[in-house]
C-alpha cells in the first residue's frame, strides 16, 4: 500500500508545474554545450562548496570558483532560469521529504542546516 502510495505521489511530481518548468527549462539550456559545461562545472563546485563550508572554511577555493560561475550563468537567460526552476522542484521535493519525516517522527535538524 506504501508503495503504491509512493508510486501516486511519483506521478503527481512528474506533472506539477514544478517538474514540467524544470524540464522545459532544463532542455533548452542543455542545447547550448558551454551552458551545459558551466551548470555542470557549477553543479560540482556546489557539494565541494558545501563540504567546505561544513568544514568551517568560508574562503575555500570551491566557493569562490562557484560564485564565479554564478555571476557568468546569471547573465545566461536559459541557464538562470534553469537554475531558477531547478531551485523550485528542489523545495518543493524538500517540503514533502519534511512532510514525509514529520509523519514518522524523524528529525531532519542536520539536513535544515
Amino acid at each position: 500500500m506504501v508503495y503504491d502510495t509512493a508510486k501516486l505521489l511519483a506521478n503527481e511530481l512528474k506533472s506539477s508545474i514544478e517538474y514540467r518548468e524544470y524540464a522545459e527549462a532544463k532542455a533548452r539550456a542543455m542545447e547550448n554545450s558551454t551552458t551545459r559545461t558551466l551548470i555542470a562545472e557549477y553543479n560540482k563546485l556546489q557539494i565541494h562548496a558545501q563540504a567546505a563550508m561544513i568544514a568551517g572554511d568560508r574562503e575555500s577555493e570551491s566557493l569562490k570558483k562557484l560564485q564565479k560561475i554564478g555571476e557568468l550563468l546569471q547573465f545566461d537567460a536559459e541557464a538562470s532560469a534553469y537554475l531558477m526552476a531547478e531551485f523550485r522542484l528542489k523545495r518543493m521535493l524538500g517540503d514533502v521529504y519534511k512532510t514525509l519525516a514529520d509523519a514518522v517522527e524523524i528529525d531532519l535538524g542536520a539536513l535544515e542546516e
